[in-house]
């Protein structure tokens, strides 16, 4: 008789440790547990660390409550200035209800990745392209809403959205290289022509001082010579100024006024040289006809 009691007792031992090893769960930190009981989901979310549901009668789903990265695959469409592009995006959610994740939607992943496809190509036929290339801070914002619009009941919260690269067909690169290189040489020809300006105005302000001291114009040109000596050319060249040339012109016109004055005696008239005589123009010469008279003539007289 006792034996058969230690007997059962032993079995009721290792039926309630194997219900025991099968109704403790652990859940870890970055979790919350869902329990549905019968089917039916109970009320109140198990936190974490070690806890107990009833064998066989209760299920135990574990949510994850981590930040996830989704990728978005790259989605071709039109921008609303007639431009084809890929878009590509990634998507950052996170679960705020448990309950409502495992109740209202069957994989609330794909729920958020259909949901974040559909709303990228919403977005690139409603925006220009060059607001997906430069304002794309608000092309995010715009996303983020129309994604969490419909996640809010499904307890998923979107942290954020950002758009990672924007494909553009070959045509348009080229084109927009184009542009860039004809912005770039427009601001180069401004930058020089400004330049060239401000250069002028101090050269008229130096020119203008110069005036004022002649030799200064003679330094700045032994400066000059200086400095192309000292590069070891074998060739010197002398910059003449403009007003030397004119101060030696001036110098020459009194020598030869004198010149042309010897003893006070007014200049000589040079005579004008005498026209070649003028030749017979062909209409007056005779031509073979006119000429035989004459030489019957001529024969006439020698007769006599």
């Amino acid at each position: 008789m006792v034996d058969a009691l230690v007997t059962v007792i032993v079995v009721l031992a290792c039926i309630g440790a194997v219900c025991a090893l099968a109704s403790a769960r652990v859940i870890k930190q970055y979790e919350r547990g869902v329990v549905f009981r019968l089917g039916r989901l109970r009320q109140g979310i198990r936190g974490p660390g070690f806890t107990m549901i009833a064998p066989v009668i209760d299920r135990l789903r574990k949510v994850n409550m981590q930040i996830v990265t989704m990728p978005v695959p790259s989605q071709e469409g039109i921008t609303r200035d007639n431009v084809t592009v890929r878009v590509d995006a990634v998507v950052y959610f996170k679960v705020v209800d448990p309950a409502e994740a495992i109740v209202e939607v069957e994989d609330y992943r794909f729920a958020v990745s259909q949901m974040a496809q559909t709303s990228l190509r919403s977005i690139i036929g409603k925006s220009d392209l060059d607001d997906l290339l430069s304002n794309r801070e608000k092309l995010n914002q715009g996303l983020e809403l129309m994604i969490d619009s419909p996640a809010v009941g499904w307890g998923v919260h979107i942290d954020r959205v950002e758009i990672k690269d924007v494909s553009l067909p070959e045509t348009m690169k080229r084109s927009m290289a184009r542009q860039a290189e004809a912005d770039r040489e427009r601001r180069a020809r401004v930058i020089n022509a400004d330049a060239e300006l401000q250069a002028s105005k101090k050269l008229a302000e130096a020119a203008a001082q110069m005036a004022e001291t002649p030799s200064a114009l003679q330094l700045r040109l032994l400066q000059t010579v200086m400095a192309v000596a000292a590069e070891k050319n074998s060739t010197l060249v002398l910059p003449i100024p403009v007003e030397l040339l004119r101060f030696l012109e001036r110098g020459q016109q009194p020598s030869e006024a004198a010149d042309r004055t010897v003893d006070g005696a007014p200049e000589r008239e040079i005579p004008e040289r005498e026209a070649p005589p003028e030749r017979p123009s062909p209409a007056a010469i005779p031509t073979l006809t006119e000429r035989e008279p004459e030489r019957e003539r001529e024969r006439e007289t020698r007769a006599r």
